[in-house]
């Protein structure tokens, strides 16, 4: 019935008698269903097409945003997958080398580590992401952006090793207390973690403290680790190198513009720096006198594969 033209009988020729009425004059007789004309058929149908269409739209639109809302919500939970995920897989890599309880124990300092720099960049003001472990390397916090000045990022990079300190401080005192070797190796392996980062070059914790304190030391802390390279052979100090390299020429190119929002990054006063220098050089002293009261001698029976 897509046809306006329809008919019941096969045509009749017409009687004679007065001219019958104009079928113009009747659209009826025209079309006696009623059904639209052959003109206005093809315009319902596009109209509904473009209806349909735009129903498919909303429908696939509604989808998406419920996909976006669920991902929006979602996102927590996969900052933490994040840092359970690579927690779980460091454990796997370190208990290869160490025994499953010692790498549990040093994954755990390390995340109590990161957790410092994540505690000191929310009181900055400063978005970070969440602790990401990389297998033999450590662990890692990136930062969305540069805390305000050279003396909020000194605190940010203390912060780390000042929690890190206390975390191997407790791990120490209930080994001291329980006489647990294990204990006791993995305070040492924390407090040397800790003394680690205070090398003076950035990324390490030490170097942003040198920010605050005086930023030529970084040139100091590179020469450092290039000589424990090569009084070590330890292939894994050129990562360190390579990043502390490039990152100290960036930032010492970027000081010597002498620009004016560079003047107030590392402007410090005497007294500020007194206070990161105490704490940097404090730090060092307590985690030295914690590696000498927790070292194990190996001789005497003790590694970390037996544990």
């Amino acid at each position: 019935m897509d046809s306006g033209d329809v008919s019941l009988h096969p045509p009749v020729p017409p009687l004679p008698g007065p001219a019958a009425p104009s079928s113009a004059a009747s659209p009826a007789a025209e079309n006696p269903f009623g059904t639209p004309s052959r003109s206005r058929a093809p315009a319902q149908n596009l109209r509904k097409r473009i209806g349909s269409a735009l129903a498919a739209l909303g429908v696939l639109a509604a989808k998406f945003w419920a996909v976006i809302k669920g991902a929006l919500i979602f996102l927590p939970k996969l900052k933490l997958l994040t840092t359970a995920g690579t927690a779980l897989i460091s454990v796997v890599v370190y208990s290869l080398f160490f025994g499953w309880t010692f790498a549990i124990g040093f994954v755990v300092l390390l995340f109590v580590h990161e957790m410092g720099h994540v505690i000191q960049l929310r009181r900055e003001g400063v978005k970070a992401s969440a602790p990401m472990f990389i297998p033999m390397l450590g662990a890692v916090v990136m930062m969305k952006s540069m805390p305000d000045d050279a003396l909020a990022e000194a605190r940010v990079g203390l912060a780390g090793p000042i929690l890190g300190t206390a975390g191997s401080a407790v791990c120490l005192a209930i080994g001291e207390a329980t006489d647990s070797d294990l204990l006791r190796a993995l305070a040492y392996v924390g407090f040397l973690l800790n003394l680690i980062n205070l090398v003076p070059l950035t990324p390490f914790d030490g170097g942003r403290a040198m920010a605050a304190m005086a930023p030529a030391m970084w040139f100091v802390g590179l020469g450092v680790m290039v000589a424990l390279l090569l009084v070590t052979g330890n292939t894994f100090l050129l990562i360190f190198i390579v990043l502390g390299g490039m990152d100290v020429w960036r930032r010492w190119k970027l000081r010597r513009t002498r620009s004016i929002e560079q003047a107030a990054y590392y402007r410090v006063s005497s007294r500020n720096r007194l206070l990161v220098g105490a704490v940097y050089l404090g730090l060092i002293a307590v985690l030295v006198a914690g590696m000498e009261h927790a070292y194990v001698l190996s001789s005497g029976g003790h590694t970390f594969g037996r544990f």
